[in-house]
């Protein structure tokens, strides 16, 4: 093992033993003052997230894209902290910390028989929401890359199974999903990472185009599952509110690039989420790396749709 993935591994060990010790509400300011640390002394990922802001909020002032590029790191320290006092909880405790808007939704989907897709992005506490659905809904496979880390890989597995649901591995992961879907399953997708695979599309993410994972439009046009975004936001005291969004609705059968246009739909959603909540989601991938003419504010009644 590399010496730094001893490090990091050793490092999340005395974490899981401290925050054992502590509330969530002083877990949580906790991983925030560790994240705002993070501003602080990562360098590159900084700048990383600067330029996406200016990029995203060209009308917001330079001090103004300090203060959100602050808020971001804050927010993913926490993240990191409440997801490992999170997953220590018994299935009851998780159970009062969450509220749930729209979960019939998801129901009312796996009633139809051909299961339901539910796509989010690095946004919010989306690790909360996997883990808490099975003890509402149903449990469900999630589509993941392992860490690089083996050690860290193992322990994140442990937590993200722990209340029921799989974890499908990205390599050979199509026939998967599949497979979940045709047994009426639940299958849920992350779509805001840049893609370098041939099947990535392009698609209009703050006005600019984005490489993005064509698999979750690709599958629900072959299979008619349905399409749910969901969402998890921060309340007060260490609790969350997890939202059910409406099904994205497919384009009609003859749309020339129905696949990009799914894609689109469901993209215009997600953007509608950040910009409405832009410290909640993570500025500092590099999610544009392609170089090209800005695209349109595609979608924009998508955005109109839904209001948290």
């Amino acid at each position: 093992m590399k010496a730094r993935h001893q490090l990091e591994t050793l490092l999340v060990r005395a974490v899981r033993v401290l925050v054992r010790l502590l509330p969530m509400p002083a877990v949580r300011g906790l991983g925030h003052g560790i994240g705002r640390a993070a501003y602080v002394l990562d360098g590159a990922r900084r700048r990383i997230t600067l330029e996406n802001l200016a990029h995203a909020f060209p009308g917001r002032s330079p001090r103004e894209q300090r203060q959100l590029a602050r808020a971001v790191f804050s927010h993913f320290g926490g993240l990191l902290f409440e997801l490992i006092k999170f997953g220590t909880w018994p299935r009851e405790r998780m159970l009062a910390a969450v509220e749930i808007e729209g979960e019939e939704r998801v129901r009312q989907g796996l009633q139809e028989g051909r299961g339901v897709l539910i796509f989010t992005g690095h946004f919010g506490y989306w690790e909360m929401l996997a883990l808490a659905q099975p003890l509402r809904i149903a449990p469900m496979s999630v589509l993941a890359r392992p860490l690089d880390n083996r050690q860290l890989d193992a322990m994140l597995e442990e937590i993200r199974t722990r209340t029921g649901n799989a974890v499908i591995p990205r390599r050979g992961a199509v026939r998967r999903i599949l497979r979940e879907l045709a047994a009426g399953r639940t299958v849920g997708i992350l779509i805001d990472q840049h893609l370098h695979e041939a099947d990535a599309v392009h698609v209009g993410f703050f006005q600019r185009p984005a490489a993005t994972t064509s698999a979750l439009a690709a599958i629900a046009l072959r299979t008619g599952a349905p399409v749910i975004p969901v969402f998890a936001l921060p309340l007060p005291r260490g609790r969350y509110r997890l939202i059910y969004e409406h099904p994205v609705q497919p384009p009609l059968a003859e749309t020339p690039d129905a696949v990009r246009e799914f894609t689109q739909r469901c993209t215009d959603v997600l953007e509608m989420y950040v910009r409405r909540h832009p410290e909640l989601w993570m500025w500092m991938h590099r999610r544009w790396r392609e170089t090209g003419s800005a695209i349109g504010d595609a979608g924009s009644d998508a955005r109109e749709q839904a209001d948290v």
